[in-house]
């Protein structure tokens, strides 16, 4: 029997690594699904114990030797070969002791966090933010090798991308979007809902709204948190919802974002399954997904129609004269502090707001403890009004308690990428609005899962936009898409 070459003993190793990792992420999710409020102390020593044998995993000096010698049968073991290769150098600058205590802390602030956030009290979770934000100061400067602190930690996002490009794509967008929110606002308003909605119906409609959208339950499941998410990938990816009885679009079109999250990773080919590429390439293409599922296909005219009948099967009556009005209440334009519950032209403005902090704080421009003032009076400036309470305002958020800085940009960036994606999917589907009409999503999402989801970590994150729609994407789509949707809806 021959000997397995260094590129098949590379990964098979890995193939157990990433089946790891993946246990370290089902005690998160978890941990924000089922777990006990009183094992908050345990569950940190198990996701720190779970960390240290990953990183020791991923910084084994073995890796380097196999990388040297593994010669790749074709183009898939090449892009397998380029993700190790990019997760090894960036592992091994990170010390093991970091890695560890920050896996400790973040599981324990996410818990303090969440109490503070319940009780309005920022006092509560700061002194723990500033444990996490000095932590993620060492990594970054650990990974920046002398360079940019927060490019280092989006890169973690968004492999290659660049806090600079961000700025100016985001300072181009920003009059356009503050000018149709304006005309918006000013335009007659739709009466929002009254009724009441029972919040076991609104999971039964929003599972029959996850499977028409493509979410194999199979391979999955719904479950209830506070802040909405997916995880997993491959055979196992589940998400979570939330349901409030009086604003039933909250749980539907957050299952809908969500199950375009789950399908991008139940769409990989099954070929890289437990491998690098059996992932998404990045969280710009993985918000690109989640945010075309609910915005341009979910929100739409046609399908809000669809959605429309059926909520007058399960619900009754609920006080929404016709189609078109519910179509109006669905996108209708409003204030809030949510960044969540944002309308999509107000949504990229909450992600500039966070974007602008994080890169204050890794700056040392701004300190943790002035961090909640900073965000009220931008806040202020950009939306118009004050911030009501904490829970409204700078602890709305799970990310930071769990050092996911860095993330927030790729929000807005997937946003562009789903614009792009939507030009691209209505020049290959000119009667995409008949089938939204009809509930019909296959057409749809199998493009989507043809063009993007397929390939996983395959190829770099511009250059599956670029395959899919011909061109490299642009902010130009999405802000024409905005325009055209929002500015017939208010009449302008």
């Amino acid at each position: 029997m021959s000997l397995p070459t260094a590129f098949d003993a590379l990964m098979a190793y890995e193939r157990e690594t990433q089946a790891l990792a993946r246990i370290a992420g089902r005690l998160s999710w978890d941990q924000e699904t089922v777990m006990p409020r009183g094992s908050a102390g345990q569950r940190a020593e198990e996701s720190g114990a779970m960390e240290s044998v990953l990183h020791a995993r991923r910084t084994n000096p073995q890796i380097g030797e196999w990388l040297e010698q593994a010669d790749p049968p074709d183009a898939d073991g090449a892009a397998q070969l380029r993700l190790i290769r990019r997760s090894y150098e960036r592992s091994v600058k990170v010390p093991a002791d970091l890695a560890s205590a920050l896996a400790r802390l973040t599981s324990r602030s996410q818990g303090i966090w969440a109490g503070a956030r319940a009780a309005d009290d920022v006092a509560a979770f700061l002194p723990t933010l500033a444990e996490v934000v000095k932590l993620k100061r060492e990594e970054a400067a650990a990974l920046a090798g002398g360079g940019d602190l927060y490019d280092a930690l989006v890169d973690d996002f968004e492999p290659n991308g660049k806090a600079a490009e961000f700025a100016a794509m985001f300072g181009e967008m920003r009059p356009g979007l503050v000018a149709l929110r304006e005309r918006a606002l000013n335009a007659p308003q739709v009466t929002p809902l009254s009724a009441r909605f029972d919040a076991d119906t609104q999971m039964a409609l929003g599972g029959e709204l996850a499977e028409t959208f493509g979410y194999d339950l199979t391979r999955g499941r719904i479950d209830r948190a506070v802040h909405p998410f997916s995880s997993g990938s491959g055979e196992d990816v589940r998400i979570t919802t939330r349901t409030a009885e009086d604003d039933p679009f909250n749980c539907l079109y957050s299952t809908i974002h969500e199950v375009g999250h789950a399908c991008y990773e139940q769409g990989i080919d099954p070929k890289f399954l437990l491998t690098p590429a059996g992932q998404g390439v990045s969280m710009g293409v993985h918000e690109s997904q989640s945010r075309i599922y609910e915005n341009q296909l979910g929100r739409s005219r046609a399908f809000c129609g669809y959605l429309y009948g059926r909520m007058r099967d399960l619900f009754g009556d609920f006080g929404v004269a016709d189609e078109d009005t519910f179509y109006a209440l669905v996108n209708r334009v409003h204030r809030g502090y949510i960044r969540t519950e944002a309308d999509e032209v107000q949504y990229n403005l909450h992600i500039m707001l966070r974007f602008d902090l994080e890169r204050a704080l890794f700056a040392n421009d701004l300190q943790v403890g002035d961090l909640e003032a900073a965000w009220n009076d931008r806040f202020r400036a950009d939306f118009g009004y004050d911030v009501n309470r904490p829970a409204n305002g700078v602890l709305q958020d799970v990310h930071w308690s769990v050092g996911l800085f860095g993330y927030f940009p790729t929000y807005s960036l997937g946003n562009v990428y789903a614009g792009c994606l939507h030009e691209a999917l209505r020049r290959e589907l000119p009667d995409l609005d008949d089938q939204l009409s009809r509930g019909e999503l296959s057409a749809a999402t199998g493009w989507l899962r043809e063009h993007v989801q397929r390939h996983g970590g395959r190829h770099e994150p511009k250059e599956v936009i670029t395959l899919a729609c011909g061109t490299a994407p642009t902010a130009a789509p999405l802000m024409s898409y905005l325009e055209t949707k929002f500015g017939a809806l208010s009449g302008a």
